[in-house]
């Protein structure tokens, strides 16, 4: 199943206009800090995007949202994106540096890379 081209194309346009992050990955696209992922579009095009805990809270309770699943796991740190959120690009925007300034509090990993 690959990513529908509507949603690939809302997310790249985002990532885009967000010059904190730079879009990466081939098969499934992401951004990420510090090596922390900061957020990704799963193969049914739907967007998970890490923010603090504090801000997941404030999220899930105004957006009628909920963490992110991938692979069967609940991932603690992701809110999923509701469908038609992606196209507000103000309001993604800001959720976008709360979720730059949430990576750049997370001790950085150490580099896998010699």
């Amino acid at each position: 199943m690959s990513i529908p081209a509507d949603k690939l194309e809302l997310y790249n346009n985002l990532i885009a206009a967000f010059p904190k992050f730079e879009r990466k990955g081939k098969t499934t696209p992401y951004t990420s800090l510090n090596d922390h992922m900061t957020s990704f579009l799963d193969k049914s095009g739907t967007m998970g995007l890490r923010l603090s805990a504090a801000d997941i809270e404030s999220f899930i309770n105004k957006h009628d949202s909920k963490l992110m699943e991938q692979h069967g796991r609940t991932m603690k740190d992701f809110v999923e994106i509701p469908e038609g959120l992606l196209e507000d690009d103000k309001l993604m925007l800001t959720y976008l540096e709360q979720s730059h300034s949430n990576a750049l509090s997370l001790k950085p990993k150490p580099s896998k890379k010699k």
